[in-house]
């Protein structure tokens, strides 16, 4: 299915309208449009509600893969619901334990805090590393606009000090990962590469192309080289076969190859059949519209399929 589709440039950042917090509360509160929008979202969620998330990810771990699971959203304002998702998380960990799951928690600070506090964010990562550490996962966190990089190394780097299971998301196409991936490769916490998916000045970024791709494969060998726990995410099969290739060199033990459900899995089917370790990103929540509105803006072809998923 994926080889099928034509070459088309997935674009780099998340298109403002998805970030619409108006747009989105809209969508929320508008059950018709909700319910319309949730059917071409389904093939990308592990589903609304925690159990039946809980049911996909038992799925995919019967198919040998590991999972990381995040309940959808971002960009919480106030201290009440920023602590109404740490719950979520906790309650997500505490099935992991419960049902065996093999699923790591991956989560935006912006989500439990970052935007209320610093104080806050550190508190609630805490009780989410706490909860996540008796089923021995992880807990990864994901980067956010370049507004928030700063803040965010930060947090992670002081929280790293008490939870050992936490690690961070670097972004391949910010000048400033070189210097972010030397300081913390040195730090005990795993590091999941991607290329970038925010919007970001020409003074901050590279641009996508085989510079970046470039770039992003030395970053990977770093990773590599050092045997440092990893994931390297991308959906771009050319820099697959280029990473299996550096993955046979250096022999690590401590990584996976990590895409979005029903994003080129059946690509990575045949990487886990290889013998390549492989993660499955699933996410769940009511906040499909974001999610949907992503996907369209990495792929605008994935609007038709929506459109044919609305109307089945």
């Amino acid at each position: 299915m994926a080889n099928a589709e034509p070459d088309i440039k997935p674009a780099v950042v998340k298109k403002p309208f998805s970030l619409n917090e108006d747009a989105k509360n809209f969508v929320l509160q508008n059950e018709k449009l909700f319910k319309t929008l949730k059917k071409a979202a389904n093939r990308y969620i592990g589903g609304e509600t925690l159990a039946e998330t809980i049911l996909s990810i038992k799925k995919l771990n019967e198919k040998d893969y590991t999972v990381t699971t995040d309940f959808m959203g971002e960009s919480i304002r106030n201290e009440r619901d920023a602590n109404d998702v740490t719950e979520e998380f906790i309650r997500f960990a505490k099935s992991i334990a419960t049902e065996g799951m093999n699923s790591s928690i991956s989560l935006d600070l912006s989500h439990i805090g970052l935007l209320v506090s610093t104080e806050l964010t550190i508190k609630n990562l805490k009780l989410i590393c706490e909860a996540t550490a008796k089923s021995k996962q992880e807990v990864i966190i994901s980067m956010e606009g370049t507004d928030r990089t700063d803040q965010i190394i930060a947090i992670y780097k002081e929280s790293l000090k008490e939870n050992s299971n936490l690690g961070i998301t670097l972004q391949a196409y910010l000048y400033r990962t070189k210097d972010d991936l030397k300081d913390l490769i040195n730090l005990s916490g795993s590091i999941r590469l991607v290329k970038g998916a925010y919007e970001a000045s020409k003074d901050l970024s590279i641009p996508r192309g085989d510079e970046l791709d470039e770039i992003y494969l030395q970053y990977a060998e770093q990773l590599f080289e050092n045997n440092h726990h990893c994931a390297i995410a991308s959906h771009d099969d050319k820099i697959y076969r280029e990473i299996t290739k550096l993955i046979d060199r250096y022999k690590p033990t401590n990584y996976f190859l990590e895409r979005l459900l029903d994003i080129q899995n059946e690509e990575l089917e045949i990487y886990k059949n290889k013998g390549y370790k492989c993660r499955i990103y699933v996410v769940y929540g009511k906040e499909c519209y974001l999610y949907l509105c992503n996907r369209w803006a990495e792929y605008p072809l994935n609007v038709f399929r929506a459109l044919a998923d609305i109307v089945e």
